[in-house]
């Protein structure tokens, strides 16, 4: 007899006709113990369906996912700007409004301008779960006109295809949307008197006096472009022989009570409006006029007591006799 080899592997047994069980089909072991396992249970309620287009996008951030899912699930009429949006999560703003871009690139996020019955131009965020869809039945100009115009013409996807991405390129290179949409510049502060001579002591004092206002009103707290926009015109007041704590009056008296929307534009407008007229001139004299005599003192003779005579002798009370 011969010896048997323990190396050699056993004979291949065939498997049963229609036994599909995962543990006898190749590799069935590996596949039940490892990778993804799910444990669901069904919702009956607060539950929101997201289609796996999103939910398993190759194209946008994890960030961006996340934060599409949350705003699908929110209800109508939720506030969604960045600021709310920060304050509810610890990413911060900057990172959200990236995130928003990229929804907004790839179709899951619009945002339009519209006017309120009262004419109020607000913003409007709108939320897309099928981007390709609300492409179609939006076809006007978008936020994004140069990212959809071929989505726009394609046909709506299938539940298990996702829609056709636009590039990640364009995303990330475009500009952000403050320097995109510059928002509408404040209006420029009323002009202000300005001093005939320029001297640098009255303009420190200037500068001085205004950033005291916040002491005497809280609501005058000024900031640098605002004192040095305002300085000239207090030195011109300075300028004028008015006093430093006159012009304070000037400025803080009679503020109104229900607040100050613009605390510089008030102060230059009360500097332009109440400027003083300037000070009386006064012909300097070619000569100054001649001192008065000074008569010294003298002790009197009668009563010892100290009186203004140019010579000695007795005072006007002896001279009388009282």
């Amino acid at each position: 007899m011969g010896t048997q080899n323990p190396s050699a592997p056993p004979r291949a047994q065939a498997r049963i006709a229609g036994d599909k069980h995962p543990d006898r089909r190749p590799g069935g072991a590996a596949r039940r113990t490892g990778g993804l396992q799910h444990d669901n249970t069904r919702h009956t309620s607060r539950f929101t369906v997201i289609g796996n287009h999103l939910a398993q996008h190759r194209h946008l951030s994890l960030l961006a996912i996340g934060l599409g899912t949350h705003l699908q699930s929110l209800p109508q009429g939720a506030p969604a700007d960045i600021k709310t949006l920060a304050a509810r999560f610890p990413e911060g703003a900057t990172r959200i409004a990236a995130a928003l871009r990229e929804l907004e690139c790839h179709g899951y996020l619009r945002r339009e301008r519209v006017r309120t019955p009262s004419g109020r131009i607000v913003s409007r965020t709108v939320s897309c779960n099928q981007p390709a869809t609300a492409a179609r039945s939006h076809p006007g100009p978008s936020p994004r006109p140069a990212d959809l115009p071929e989505r726009a013409a394609a046909p709506a996807p299938e539940a298990d295809v996702p829609p056709q991405p636009c590039p990640r390129e364009p995303c990330e290179e475009r500009a952000p949307r403050a320097a995109r949409e510059p928002r509408a510049s404040r209006k420029p502060l009323p002009a202000v008197p300005r001093p005939e001579c320029h001297v640098p002591g009255l303009f420190r004092a200037a500068a001085d006096l205004l950033a005291d206002l916040r002491r005497h009103d809280v609501r005058l707290l000024l900031s640098e472009s605002d004192n040095a926009h305002l300085t000239p015109g207090v030195a011109a007041w300075l300028e004028r022989d008015v006093t430093p704590a006159a012009v304070r009056r000037a400025l803080t008296a009679d503020l109104p009570p229900e607040g100050l929307r613009r605390p510089a534009a008030f102060l230059a407008h009360r500097l332009a409006a109440q400027l003083p007229p300037p000070a009386p001139y006064r012909e300097p004299t070619a000569t100054p006029p001649p001192a008065l005599p000074r008569v010294p003192l003298q002790n009197c003779d009668g009563c010892d007591r100290a009186f203004r005579a140019p010579e000695p002798g007795r005072c006007r009370a002896c001279l009388r006799g009282t």
